[in-house]
């Protein structure tokens, strides 16, 4: 490329003296325009070392700075190189040399950046799948007598556990109802190996125009009540061809898939109890594709995300995926929904510099939006005209009215959908309501689109999802599950034959969905291995994504080092294995770990409990508070324990969603406990949350005699409680359904009491028998 550049200058380069000890021959260069191609030599495999790093030094500086003189000594051009004619052939090279740094600095970056979720055959065991155990299988109302779900059922049933199928409640107004549906299912039953739910089948608004399925609310509540269990049984979640595992596959539809999008959230947050995702085929599932499923549901190899085909079992992966050269040139006019926020701002200048001839922005408050109006002004100074107009995407006859105004004679030629809220929680404390206002933004909005503009030739359809959806992201459970449907609704709108993309985008720098712009986010990302992007290397790679052809893509700066070591923190995941980077990463923490994390927190747990008992009792506190301290200020950032102070709560301190769950992770193994990333929030200060794990290690304790402490002190609770929102009638149901499991022949129903041949005695014995001594 050099040697053209300067030839066609008109200056002579003695390239003998540059490549003086080099180890290859020369070879003649195509004589065509430069472009990137595989001709050039790659000088990271042909230069030596010494030279690489001396020579392009010098060279690149001399770009840099557009110095000629200094670019013509780092050529070594000898004499030739002084004469005004080589000076300024050089002189005219440099802005083209400048030019082609520049854009293979950001084909450089963004190519490492782009990824893609693909399906891999796993390999199957030829022994039969082994299932022991009782196994609830949840139901939506409707399905019980569904021949698909029986067909589900016989999976378990054929490999040696008891099924217990119940149906759930029709329309749940919280989660005390599924605690209610657990303590009846449980009622009179060993406890339970596991929960297999098929509450994704109800893709069905969960009220009148919700933009969150049945479903998808019930497998939130049915995950929560289960969480809450003394000793929760893995759940694991079935959906009917949620997901375009297989070529030619084209997903049933979205809602399903934004269950999947809960489940991987569930996975990083509720690792005990959480067992996976699986997807079957659509037909009635036959003998074979049973022994699939009771094979995933035995398992213990971290495949967590796995979909059963004809052809086998198919695990999800992330990969590297190539993106072509040339990106989407846009055209005509573009409509930006989220327009005014951060990114779609973004992309409308870089829309208008790029080809579009007229834009339409929305947002929910228009020109009323921060930096609306300058935005609108600086659009149009470009040539641009353009619209900024009040419109909730979510609101399908908004939108409808909105898109009916796009000039006939310059028709919509492309969509992106960049608009978004977030509401983060953890998966406890989170609500179907919450769910509402992410997945109208998001979810709804994308499906409203997808239907007001299946006539319009569009030439792309971009959805701007992210690596919650796609990976999963603590405290983001909403919002995975909103950005899960938006993948599956390009796969769904690709598998139609029309335009569509969705861009898993990791987190960009100077703000955006998952930054603040502060700095403080960033770092508190940059630590979990998730690098904030700058955007102008970012905006380029969109554009090659949309003209990949290909449904999904996923666009983030990862440090597999950290994040491969944060994401299986808790529990172990194949899904990254896919990545040569992450995949070494893991190997050597298998090696580490040895018997594995669960050994290595136990071995944790175990000397945790031996150096704090030899403490004198009045010391232990403080030694834990110390242990606190030391973790608060790794995962806050901060290089001293002592900028914790044990009476603040965390916070006050700083922690959110995500610093939560790391901190569960953390503390958990170095106390072996099973802790639940709500306790900064149970405990709120870390002095609070260390004497909770000093109960917690029992040390010097009698364990019956601090389980009927326990009791105790639940019987003075239950007592005090107010039964009005049905509180105490739930507790009620619980404790007899522990009862029957600590004394089955005690808790049997006692007979029928016959009033016409009773006397008082027998009346007073029935009523002891049956509700108690009064």
């Amino acid at each position: 490329a050099l040697a053209h550049l300067l030839t066609t200058g008109g200056g002579p380069a003695d390239r003998t003296a540059f490549f003086a000890g080099a180890p290859t021959p020369f070879v003649d260069l195509p004589t065509y325009s430069f472009q990137r191609a595989s001709y050039w030599l790659d000088t990271a495999t042909t230069l030596p070392a010494a030279a690489r790093g001396a020579g392009d030094a010098r060279f690149w500086a001399a770009v840099e700075a557009a110095d000629a003189a200094s670019l013509a000594a780092a050529l070594d051009l000898g004499d030739t190189g002084d004469d005004e004619a080589s000076l300024e052939a050089l002189r005219a090279a440099l802005p083209l040399l400048a030019s082609w740094r520049a854009r293979e600095r950001e084909a450089s970056a963004s190519a490492d950046w782009t990824y893609g979720a693909t399906w891999t055959r796993l390999a199957e065991d030829p022994a039969p799948p082994a299932l022991s155990g009782t196994w609830l299988v949840a139901v939506p109302a409707g399905h019980t007598a569904d021949a698909w779900t029986d067909s589900v059922v016989a999976a378990l049933t054929r490999h040696g556990a008891e099924v217990l199928v119940r149906a759930v409640p029709a329309h749940p107004a919280g989660r005390a109802e599924y605690r209610a549906f657990l303590a009846e299912a449980e009622r009179g039953a060993p406890a339970l190996a596991g929960v297999l739910s098929l509450l994704a089948l109800d893709t069905r608004d969960r009220t009148e125009g919700s933009a969150v399925s049945g479903g998808l609310a019930g497998t939130l509540l049915l995950l929560q009540a289960l969480g809450n269990a003394s000793s929760p049984a893995p759940l694991w979640t079935v959906t009917r061809g949620a997901v375009a595992a297989g070529p030619g596959e084209r997903p049933a539809d979205a809602r399903q898939a934004e269950v999947w999008g809960l489940g991987r959230v569930a996975a990083l947050e509720c690792p005990q109890s959480w067992g996976g995702l699986v997807d079957l085929p659509p037909e009635a599932v036959d003998t074979r594709s049973q022994d699939r499923l009771a094979a995933l549901l035995a398992g213990d190899g971290g495949e967590d995300q796995a979909a059963v085909r004809a052809q086998g079992v198919l695990g999800r992966r992330l990969t590297r995926t190539a993106a072509p050269a040339d990106g989407w040139k846009p055209r005509g006019t573009v409509l930006v929904t989220g327009g005014t926020g951060a990114l779609g701002a973004r992309f409308a200048r870089w829309l208008a510099g790029n080809g579009a001839t007229r834009l339409l922005l929305t947002s929910r408050r228009g020109l009323r939006a921060p930096g609306a109006p300058e935005l609108l002004t600086e659009l149009t100074a470009l040539g641009v005209p353009t619209t900024i107009a009040a419109c909730d995407a979510g609101d399908r006859a908004a939108l409808e009215a909105l898109l009916a105004t796009v000039p006939a004679d310059e028709p919509l030629t492309a969509v992106l959908h960049t608009a978004g809220t977030l509401d983060d929680g953890l998966v406890e404390t989170l609500t179907p309501d919450r769910f509402e206002s992410v997945l109208r933004s998001k979810a709804l909005a994308a499906r409203h689109l997808d239907e007001l503009t299946r006539d319009a030739d569009l030439d792309a359809f971009v959805l701007f999802s992210s690596v919650a959806g796609t990976l999963g992201s603590p405290g983001q459970a909403n919002y995975a599950a909103a950005n899960a449907g938006l993948d599956t609704l390009a796969e769904r709108r690709r598998g139609l034959g029309l335009p569509a993309v969705s861009i898993a985008f990791g987190a960009w720098a100077g703000g955006g969905m998952a930054t603040d712009g502060t700095g403080e986010v960033d770092g508190r990302l940059a630590r979990g291995g998730v690098v904030p992007m700058r955007p102008e290397h970012v905006v380029p790679a969109v554009a090659r994504a949309v003209a990949s052809g290909a449904p999904t893509a996923v666009i983030g700066d990862l440090d597999w080092e950290r994040f491969a070591r944060d994401f299986t923190a808790g529990r172990p995941s194949a899904l990254l294995t896919g990545v040569p980077e992450a995949a070494r990463v893991l190997d050597a923490l298998a090696a580490e770990r040895g018997g594995g994390a669960a050994a290595d927190a136990a071995a944790a747990g175990a000397g945790l409990r031996e150096r704090i008992a030899a403490l004198a009792p009045e010391k232990r506190t403080a030694a834990l508070v110390d242990l606190v301290c030391v973790h608060t200020a790794v995962v806050l950032g901060h290089a001293d324990k002592r900028t914790v102070q044990p009476h603040r709560t965390f916070r006050e301190l700083g922690f959110a969603s995500l610093t939560a769950v790391e901190f569960r992770n953390r503390l958990g193994s170095a106390t072996g406990l099973r802790l639940s990333p709500t306790m900064v929030f149970d405990h709120p200060t870390p002095l609070a949350l260390a004497g909770q794990l000093l109960a917690g290690l029992e040390l010097d304790a009698d364990p019956a005699a601090a389980l009927i402490a326990d009791v105790e002190r639940l019987e003075r609770a239950a007592l005090a409680l107010d039964d009005a929102d049905g509180t105490r009638t739930e507790l009620a149901d619980r404790l007899r359904v522990l009862l029957g499991k600590i004394d089955p022949a005690g808790a049997e129903e006692p007979a029928a009491l016959e009033l016409d041949d009773a006397d008082a005695g027998d009346v007073f014995a029935y009523i002891d028998q049956k509700y108690g001594a009064l």
